[in-house]
């Protein structure tokens, strides 16, 4: 089936390729063009490990083929599809090695995502003509993230390219976050992805990385944050209750077919 998370959108496939003869990146390449395949963001792939409690693996292919460490719009259209298949609220993800909860309540679904390092003025760009500093949070996967006065002034495609292969940031590159503070508890932000090579209408991880650099910097409060994306539909971000270095990312998910 084909899900968005946000507008963030995926093809999934459950139980794949029991023989293991498939070559997905080929495959995602394939499957994600958006103008002579279906078209999205990634191809997400999940098999069920454990019925009791309910376990599934999950591997997200960008829509170049390469593999995304972390994505938490793929892990929360996964959790909706589970809710729906096999009637459960709560479901353990795991990706590339690291286990995320889900929580699937009414109309927003919600996964955790696990902070890693963080690190102030990483690197300086330029942005529009005038320098920037970007910031670094590593949430799943590398972000940076760039605190600006208006988002919709940003080349995100130009700008983002630039910053995803600087070379302070190398060999891995990096997804790019333009971000502008419109309240104690609001954010806008605009995304350029790694592996997707664009900006995209949303990005989990990317949400919780601005919400995390704007706590760092004394932006926002400490509580939930609203992050405006791209879609017509925010995600949100609150700190987990009990685990002092994860975030839980939530919002709605949608069935494209």
């Amino acid at each position: 089936m084909k899900l968005h998370g946000a507008g963030n959108d995926f093809v999934l496939l459950s139980r794949p390729d029991p023989d293991g003869t498939t070559n997905w990146t080929d495959t995602a390449r394939h499957l994600c063009a958006r103008r002579t395949g279906i078209g999205a963001d990634g191809l997400v792939l999940t098999a069920v490990t454990s019925t009791d409690p309910l376990v599934l693996d999950v591997t997200c292919l960008n829509a170049d083929g390469s593999v995304a460490t972390m994505c938490g719009n793929a892990l929360r259209c996964v959790a909706w599809w589970a809710a729906a298949e096999y009637g459960r609220r709560s479901v353990e993800l795991v990706m590339d090695g690291v286990k995320h909860q889900a929580l699937v309540e009414d109309d927003e679904v919600w996964v955790t995502a696990e902070v890693g390092e963080t690190a102030l003025r990483r690197v300086e760009g330029v942005i529009d003509g005038r320098p920037f500093w970007y910031d670094a949070a590593h949430t799943g996967t590398e972000h940076v993230v760039a605190v600006v006065p208006d988002v919709d002034r940003v080349d995100t495609d130009r700008c983002g390219r630039m910053m995803r292969h600087h070379p302070q940031l190398a060999p891995l590159g990096t997804n790019v976050n333009f971000v502008q503070v419109t309240g104690p508890d609001d954010l806008r932000i605009r995304t350029y992805e790694r592996g997707v090579e664009a900006e995209t209408l949303s990005c989990g991880s990317g949400a919780v990385a601005a919400v995390v650099i704007a706590r760092l910097r004394g932006l926002v409060t400490d509580g939930q944050a609203t992050v405006h994306n791209r879609s017509e539909t925010p995600l949100r971000v609150r700190p987990h209750a009990e685990r002092h270095s994860t975030f839980w990312v939530g919002g709605p998910v949608t069935q494209v077919y």
